[in-house]
């Protein structure tokens, strides 16, 4: 059996007052009742995040996904706060758009303005253990085309300041505005990569390389690759089941560099922009690309399909067995997007759509 890299998953939340369901600026207040390891703050005092440790089995990152959720659900209640996660919330409020404190949160709300200001979304981000940082920027690049396909899987925020906007991820769409967003590459290798990123900084579009914000990207200070594509998901189940995905991907693409295999397709950025968009648009409900053909297919087809495609890397790993069962019960579900959208059609009432969001997201 190939060996288990482990994964490690960063979500963010946000908070709401659980009385009105619309955001409010408690992040700290909840941050101060918790520890310092596995917490932060976030550019919005709505928003607050969670980082898990390490881990190899799906099993135990599951359960390190619902200890770090119960914590913030119990540092919360007393405050008369929640968290949901997802992408957006069906419920705003002006004091929801409040900058932390912070001479970084200040430099991004001074630099970028209302892209920082309206920076009020959440993502849910995989990193996938790989020691050698050539093999991950090849393994990156060929990875990218199937990222929408788990963006539709992920997407959990129709709504933009109570509004629905016609997409099953306005997160997604809100996130490319930054200037370094969207697709890595091209990249012969990890010096390629790191000469960019230096290039950004000595720009001064950014200021560090913890802004290198590209759809999949190599950290800067471990050996790790990261997804940064997804929507924030309110249950715990699909968030494994992304990790799942994407570490199978990685897997089997890095054995593939290191043994001189070609891509299965070539990747034109117009395409992988286009599949983007059609993620963002669709979810699970409507047609999305192909990874290879970029032809529209049925989004459980696309699924169904990349999960054959992936199966024997899955079951190398040791993780088909309940990486298709989420698939399965993912598909069964429907979106978050549009379970939020029924719950508001029910009464019409966007306060049902956010007490959904606040039960899914305290479930174990």
């Amino acid at each position: 059996m190939t060996k288990k890299r482990s994964l490690g998953v960063e979500e963010e939340f946000l908070v709401v007052d659980l009385e009105t369901r619309r955001l409010t600026p408690l992040a700290q207040a909840m941050l101060d009742r918790l520890p310092e390891e596995g917490f932060a703050a976030e550019l919005q005092r709505s928003v607050v995040e969670t980082n898990s440790t390490p881990l190899e089995d799906l099993a135990d990152v599951r359960a390190e996904i619902v200890r770090l959720r119960q914590a913030l659900v119990a540092a919360g209640e007393p405050l008369g706060v929640g968290v949901i996660a997802s992408g957006t919330t069906p419920l705003a409020g002006v004091e929801g758009f409040t900058i932390s404190p912070g001479e970084r949160y200040q430099y991004l709300s001074d630099s970028y303005q209302f892209l920082a200001q309206e920076q009020l979304i959440c993502g849910a981000q995989v990193h996938v253990e790989i020691d050698d940082r050539d093999v991950a920027v090849l393994a990156a690049q060929r990875v990218e085309p199937w990222l929408p396909v788990l963006l539709a899987l992920s997407a959990s925020s129709p709504y933009w300041q109570d509004a629905d906007t016609g997409y099953a991820s306005s997160r997604a769409l809100a996130w490319q505005r930054w200037p370094t967003a969207g697709p890595v590459g091209p990249f012969k290798n990890a010096e390629e990569y790191d000469q960019t990123a230096d290039d950004l900084v000595a720009s001064g579009v950014i200021e560090d390389r913890g802004m290198v914000y590209f759809d999949i990207r190599l950290s800067a200070h471990v050996p790790t690759v990261e997804l940064r594509v997804c929507d924030s998901c309110p249950l715990a189940d699909d968030v494994v089941l992304l990790a799942g995905l994407f570490r199978a991907l990685i897997t089997r693409e890095s054995e593939a560099v290191l043994n001189g295999e070609p891509p299965k397709g070539e990747e034109r950025l117009a395409l992988l922009r286009a599949a983007n968009w059609r993620a963002a648009r669709s979810g699970l409900e409507d047609d999305l690309l192909s990874p290879i053909t970029s032809r529209p297919s049925s989004a459980p087809q696309v699924i169904t399909w990349m999960l054959d495609d992936l199966r024997p890397a899955l079951e190398e790993i040791g993780d088909w067995e309940l990486v298709s069962e989420l698939a399965d019960e993912a598909l069964r579900r429907g979106s978050s997007a549009s379970r939020q959208r029924g719950a508001l059609a029910q009464n019409g009432r966007p306060q049902d759509a956010v007490d959904l969001l606040l039960r899914e997201t305290r479930m174990a």
